[in-house]
């Protein structure tokens, strides 16, 4: 099959222990790589002893998602990688229909399948449901998901589609186009990095699907719980520098200066739910933004070419003021 499946795992052992079991009983003929970053717990003992089969990577350090991925990915060989969350379920054939897309599609760089919530077998799950869009702010959202609603699968999402990015709960990408646009910005650390890989690959050129005979289940939020002031920080943070850097056109600053009224009014609304450490997350993040700046201007430099990347003018506006709930509202 010459495919890498790889987790990236940081103490997660008990998450190895529920989910990696379904992993090797239906990806035959993939590679299976846990790359381990600098994990404190004992995943790698109860690897080595539970799972000797599975591919042991250890990174030196945590680097988050990005450079923890970067690092891991380095000295494979596998044409096709797989990146998977520890907090995964797959099922029978999860791999066969997206591997054989990239095959046949030279044009194909990446792919995912549909995601479903582990928690709530019936829905989408956030992070990639049915495949990512953004708008012409950046704010990212999913066929199946839309900010926290989330759709019931009854089967509307059943067809391929092209998508904006695909998810990184369950990303596949060809090695050659993942090193092309040099991999993952280490410099986003965790949040938004696959929307930015995405976004390079199609200036570059290249698509990205959604595969709808492939089914994952995703729990979510397991590394970074939801209710944790950090992936508000990243979100926030990276939302507003995944922006800056790819978005050719001169108006960006218009869009950015938008963008963070809004994630004002954001913490704001925070206050309100007395969640102030949410709204404090949200200050330290625009104000990292500003401190990178000048980084990611020079960064934004070496973008030579442009696409209509959004989907839409404001999901905030369509899903606030004209209450559409669904993607297929839009």
């Amino acid at each position: 099959m010459n495919v890498a499946v790889v987790i990236l795992n940081w103490n997660g052992k008990q998450l190895l222990k529920k989910f990696l079991p379904s992993v090797l009983k239906f990806s035959n003929g993939a590679n299976i790589y846990v790359a381990d970053n600098n994990s404190t717990d004992d995943s790698i003992p109860f690897l080595q002893t539970t799972f000797p089969s599975v591919k042991i990577i250890k990174n030196k350090i945590n680097g988050g998602y990005a450079k923890g991925y970067n690092d891991a990915l380095k000295n494979l060989n596998e044409a096709i990688f797989v990146l998977l969350n520890n907090d995964v379920e797959v099922t029978e054939n999860w791999l066969c229909p997206v591997v054989e897309a990239l095959k046949k599609q030279p044009n194909l760089a990446a792919a995912q399948p549909k995601i479903i919530d582990y928690k709530n077998k019936r829905y989408f799950e956030y992070a990639g449901a049915a495949g990512g869009y953004i708008d012409k702010l950046g704010y990212p959202f999913c066929r199946g998901r839309i900010f926290n609603t989330l759709e019931e699968d009854t089967g509307q999402y059943n067809t391929n589609a092209s998508i904006f990015w695909a998810s990184g709960a369950c990303f596949f990408i060809k090695k050659e186009a993942f090193w092309e646009v040099n991999g993952f910005d280490e410099d986003l650390f965790a949040h938004q990095e696959e929307i930015d890989l995405c976004w390079r690959l199609q200036l570059a050129g290249k698509k990205i699907t959604y595969i709808s005979t492939a089914k994952v289940y995703h729990q979510g939020g397991a590394t970074l719980k939801n209710i944790n002031p950090d992936k508000t920080f990243y979100n926030f943070r990276n939302t507003l520098l995944v922006l800056l850097k790819n978005t050719k056109e001169n108006s960006v600053w218009f869009f950015i200066f938008i963008r963070l009224v809004l994630d004002g009014i954001a913490g704001v609304q925070f206050i309100a739910k007395l969640k102030p450490n949410h709204c404090l997350a949200i200050i330290k993040a625009h104000i990292s933004f500003y401190k990178n700046i000048p980084k990611y201007l020079k960064k934004r430099k070496l973008t030579k070419t442009t696409i209509k990347y959004y989907y839409l003018p404001s999901i905030v506006w369509s899903y606030y003021i004209k209450r559409k709930r669904t993607f297929k509202e839009l």
